[in-house]
């Protein structure tokens, strides 16, 4: 079933491409005015030959020339611009005795006295962004997605109702809890029409009955799910010889039994279209990651009655340093502190200046930061990363710990250095001061 689902996305998403694509004809439609045929059959054919021998070597040249400039940045006049600009960046930082800013939440930052970090260019990050692969390649917000998905769903009931009605429900409601109860329901009246077929009183649901009005008619694509089944909505005279609406089970409706036990299974595996987060990638000097280092608030996991108790907790954290705690006591308030965040921002320190920023959520594990500082690297060797405490990062140890569980929430600067297997193979390269690929350093905004 999960296969079925899948494949639904890949066919909805190859028919928005082909669509795009413009109309079509036939190859047997003459797309030629006659008098442009008549041009066309008129111009003599030029007959292609062969290389020379000469024309090969100096093709041959050319190429090696164009690979050469591609993988040398001594080549790349932006490239040198910005280790020029960087190289005198770090130098006014060594001659400074200032601490370099840290990053820091936006509600902190609401209590600065200075106007000019409350602007927006001093936003780590202009807030958290997604994608959705199985629909299309656009970055946007979750809100706007589930918006988006929402339409999406919508526009494929006419021809996939049931499948479809089963990824509303998990898609377009916002309650788990509510939308497992739903799927319960809603498979217990399916089943039981598939066990008691002749059973009268499985074929209606009486529409005021409080299991339907509290379990499944709140969620959206419910209705649309019953409809699919074989169900239609009739008035009816209830038990009392009023009448009353209820959703009658026509078996006409649908082709088979056997659609029903496929719309049960479809309705327990369906899962959320899923949403992936955009890692938000920016290449930063010096300069830059020193001024962008407020984070947004949809970086919090706060309500906002919860952000109202913060002055409270400050005063309590204040109260407790000053008295004696355990180890396992600092620890513990160290992590409901990280938990305030969804979402974290990881920037890695190249040796040459250069900062690598990404948006990971704060569940994500070290092996995603490990292949996002990989994806973007020019040779695809072992490396380490090392914490601002030293400690240094590594798949064999720490690939499966979260950044809650290494401490790396809300914002943190990781160290690069290549791996020890293979600082004397950079050291012996001429490029061995490139680190990031070409296509990523163009991110660089300014210079």
């Amino acid at each position: 079933m999960a296969d079925k689902i899948i494949n639904f996305f890949k066919k909805k998403k190859s028919d928005v491409q082909f669509k795009r694509a413009g109309p079509g004809h036939r190859l047997s439609e003459a797309t030629l005015s006659s008098q442009s045929s008549t041009s066309v059959k008129n111009e003599p054919v030029v007959r292609r030959t062969g290389l020379s021998e000469e024309s090969k070597t100096a093709a041959e040249a050319a190429l090696a020339r164009m690979q050469n400039k591609s993988t040398n940045p001594g080549f790349n006049t932006s490239y040198a611009a910005i280790q020029a600009q960087v190289k005198k960046e770090l130098e006014n930082e060594r001659a400074t005795t200032s601490k370099p800013q840290e990053l820091k939440p936006d509600s902190e930052a609401q209590k600065d006295n200075t106007e000019e970090l409350m602007l927006p260019k001093n936003m780590a990050t202009n807030g958290v962004f997604f994608k959705c692969p199985m629909i299309n390649d656009e970055v946007l917000t979750k809100q706007e997605w589930k918006a988006k998905i929402k339409t999406f769903l919508y526009e494929q009931l006419e021809e996939e109702r049931g499948l479809t009605a089963c990824l509303i429900i998990q898609s377009c409601n916002d309650n788990r809890e509510k939308i497992n109860t739903c799927v319960e329901t809603l498979c217990k009246y399916l089943e039981n029409i598939v066990t008691y077929p002749e059973e009268e009183k499985y074929q209606k649901i009486r529409m005021s009955n409080r299991a339907f009005t509290d379990r499944v008619q709140p969620i959206e694509g419910s209705m649309d799910l019953l409809m699919a089944a074989g169900f239609t909505q009739q008035t009816l005279p209830n038990p009392d010889g009023q009448d009353e609406e209820y959703l009658v089970f026509n078996k006409d409706n649908v082709p088979s039994v056997e659609s029903l036990i496929t719309l049960i299974e479809a309705l327990r595996s369906a899962e959320p279209v899923p949403l992936e987060l955009d890692r938000g990638l920016q290449v930063l000097l010096p300069s830059q990651a020193v001024t962008k280092v407020q984070l947004p608030p949809s970086f919090y996991a706060l309500k906002p009655e919860d952000i109202k108790r913060e002055q409270q907790l400050r005063t309590e954290a204040i109260e407790k340093m000053q008295m004696l705690r355990t180890k396992a006591m600092r620890e513990k308030d160290e992590l409901r502190e990280m938990r305030k965040y969804k979402f974290a921002i990881i920037r890695v320190r190249f040796p040459d200046g250069i900062l690598l920023q990404g948006t990971f959520s704060v569940y994500e594990h070290y092996s995603e930061i490990h292949d996002f500082v990989q994806q973007n690297l020019e040779y695809d060797l072992p490396f380490i990363l090392n914490t601002p405490t030293g400690h240094k990062l590594t798949l064999e140890e720490d690939a499966t710990k979260t950044l809650i569980d290494l401490r790396l929430v809300p914002a943190t600067v990781l160290t690069f250095a290549w791996h020890a297997s293979v600082i004397d193979q950079i050291n012996s390269s001429p490029n061995k001061d490139v680190f990031l690929k070409p296509e990523v350093m163009v991110l660089v905004s300014e210079i």
